[in-house]
């Protein structure tokens, strides 16, 4: 265990934890929602330190990540644990591990010099913290960043955004990249499948770009919850008046988990939320989850040639120079070394 960051003592040998929004407040021989974060006897530990569920080898644009060296490899990292409860969640299995199995925490342990030299071994050039929320997991994921970046390593941050200010000014300096999923932009839709609200993670979007953090956002889209052009458009808005260099990925939904009954989203809906996108001002809008040649492209937002061509999460061709486009030398944002 580790004496857990973000936490105050109370009376009566209780904590409240306000390393993310839910600002839990923990009794003596409890835990907060996310199920890894434990009081005892009026001080909060990280139970998952270390404690590896998931340990891979992943190409840096299957995090989503498509600005920061494409075609790279990210060494992705999770515990298990996470803060939010959603219906839909892919990695429900290492994300609602804890809360499904009476409090287990299972895991292989590591040190963080361990991920970092592993992550060296197999030719990354980068650390994800991701797969579940890495805040549930912010301490040991703080230790390594630190040691990934004083090894030349990139680090990037694939998170749902409930982190608290605190936290994520801490963590920041050693953050080159963050996805935020963005999952909707009503607060029904957080309160009912993600138990928990909106405006902590828009927040979230603001304070990193304001940190300089490169940010890139992901919006699975679900018929019948977050597909209306109205709600696509409020997204594209949020993140066009932030910067229009914010890359937006919207990604087609399949049923899993407890929800089951939404059928996939039609590709014509990611094909419009993209347009919404585009017409709104940002420069680049992807299409996942979808095979469409040509929704994975980086597309130069000034002459309209083919930057960079993907394919089932590989860069096939890249036609940058210096981050730039060859044929009209428009930069385009993003961490291209």
């Amino acid at each position: 265990m580790e004496i857990a960051r973000f936490q105050r003592s109370l009376n009566n040998k209780a904590a409240k934890c306000f390393l993310c929004p839910h600002g839990c407040r923990i009794a003596s021989g409890k835990r907060g929602i996310c199920r890894v974060r434990e009081n005892l006897d009026g001080t909060v530990y990280s139970l998952n330190y270390g404690r590896l569920i998931s340990a891979n080898i992943d190409p840096i644009e299957k995090k989503p990540i498509f600005h920061l060296a494409p075609g790279s490899l990210a060494y992705s990292i999770a515990t298990v644990g996470c803060n939010f409860r959603c219906h839909h969640c892919q990695n429900y299995e290492i994300s609602q591990y804890p809360a499904r199995h009476h409090n287990e925490i299972p895991g292989l342990p590591h040190t963080p010099a361990q991920v970092v030299m592993t992550a060296q071994a197999g030719g990354c050039a980068s650390i994800s913290y991701t797969y579940v929320e890495p805040t549930i997991f912010y301490e040991f994921a703080y230790d390594t960043a630190k040691l990934a970046h004083q090894a030349g390593l990139k680090n990037v941050w694939v998170s749902n955004g409930y982190i608290g200010p605190e936290a994520t000014r801490e963590i920041a300096p050693y953050i080159d990249a963050a996805n935020i999923d963005l999952k909707a932009f009503t607060d029904r839709f957080y309160r009912e499948v993600c138990g928990a609200r909106l405006q902590p993670v828009r927040n979230t979007i603001l304070l990193l770009h304001e940190l300089g953090v490169w940010l890139e956002v992901t919006t699975l889209i679900i018929p019948g919850w977050n597909d209306s052009s109205a709600e696509l458009k409020e997204i594209a808005d949020f993140l066009v008046a932030i910067s229009p260099n914010i890359p937006w990925h919207v990604s087609r939904f399949w049923p899993t988990y407890q929800m089951l009954n939404p059928p996939p989203t039609p590709p014509e809906t990611l094909h419009r939320a993209r347009e919404i996108g585009l017409n709104a001002g940002l420069h680049q809008v992807y299409v996942g989850n979808l095979r469409d040649p040509g929704g994975e492209d980086t597309i130069c937002p000034q002459c309209g040639i083919i930057l960079i061509k993907r394919h089932g999460f590989q860069a096939m061709k890249n036609r940058l120079q210096r981050g730039a486009c060859p044929q009209c030398s428009m930069k385009i944002a993003g961490i291209w070394d």
